[in-house]
């Protein structure tokens, strides 16, 4: 009996060894395999950061040059949704309308932002540069801005009026300036404009023609300006200080579009499309609304 008792103790701690034993490798098993797969995931996860263009840092570069604003401020807003494309932005910065155009002939710059159609055909015809629109991105309205004189109805007979001196910024100012009653164009002068094209001049107003990025520094030298879009955001204007803004019905509104520009031959280029498609998107969007308040329209 005593051993029978014997035996069967001997077997039951053997039973708890070998259960302790088989436990222990369950564990020790299941630790290896989660080890494994959380490695096997951590891996997987790089893999997937890899093939991130973002993620990697390895993004195409795109050299754009573009007026400070809003110009190079909506690029900068387009940044992020570019960089899912797989490019970035090599953003060089211009406060005159010509040298962005001869960098961009010459292949220093891969595009440029901060013209509309009317003028790039313009230097095209005046330089023989060959610069063509790759697509309309967003219009800003001109307006009539105070100087020394503080509303139109003020103009005293002879006063001093600034607008732009390029051929199709000044053929605009001449619109607004016509449609605000001011003076009288030729029938049909349209969108080629010149002073000499005026018929009426009640007010006997003298224009001063200046390059049209200086005209906001000229201001407080003429009695109202005449203000390109973005040389009025760029001197901290807004459109509710405009004494009168083109009419978004005018010929202006539906013509001056401010375009992606680029090399003939180019505006099919997958950099090119990717970085259209990036400030047209939702995003870019209502970046320009809210920001600008009105001062700078997205166009489809």
């Amino acid at each position: 009996m005593r051993k029978t008792i014997c035996l069967l103790a001997v077997t039951a701690l053997l039973a708890g060894t070998l259960a302790g034993c088989s436990s222990n490798s369950g564990n020790e098993t299941t630790a290896a395999q989660s080890k494994t797969e959380t490695e096997a995931g951590a891996q997987q996860s790089e893999e997937s950061k890899e093939e991130s263009p973002a993620a990697s840092g390895d993004l195409k570069k795109i050299v754009i040059g573009a007026s400070p604003a809003p110009h190079a401020e909506i690029l900068r807003a387009a940044g992020e949704v570019l960089a899912q494309k797989g490019y970035e932005l090599d953003i060089k910065e211009y406060v005159d309308y010509i040298q962005p155009n001869l960098a961009l002939e010459s292949g220093d710059l891969d595009a440029n932002y901060f013209q509309h159609l009317p003028y790039l055909e313009s230097f095209n015809e005046e330089n023989g540069t060959k610069l063509v629109s790759a697509a309309s991105i967003h219009y800003e309205p001109f307006g009539i801005y105070a100087g020394k004189t503080k509303s139109l109805e003020e103009l005293a007979d002879g006063a001093t009026v600034a607008v732009p001196n390029d051929t199709s910024n000044e053929a605009r100012a001449l619109l607004l300036l016509e449609a605000q009653g001011l003076i009288k164009l030729k029938e049909g002068a349209g969108l080629t404009a010149t002073k000499n094209d005026i018929v009426e001049n009640p007010k006997n107003i003298k224009l001063y023609e200046v390059e049209a990025a200086q005209i906001p520094r000229s201001i407080d030298d003429v009695d109202v300006a005449v203000i390109n879009g973005n040389y009025a955001i760029d001197a901290g204007f807004k459109m509710s200080d405009a004494l009168a803004v083109e009419d978004s019905q005018s010929i202006a509104a539906t013509t001056y579009g401010n375009v992606i520009a680029v090399q003939e031959g180019k505006e099919n280029d997958e950099a090119i499309k990717a970085l259209v498609e990036a400030l047209k998107s939702d995003e870019v969007k209502q970046f320009m609304e809210t920001t600008y308040e009105g001062a700078v329209v997205p166009l489809d």
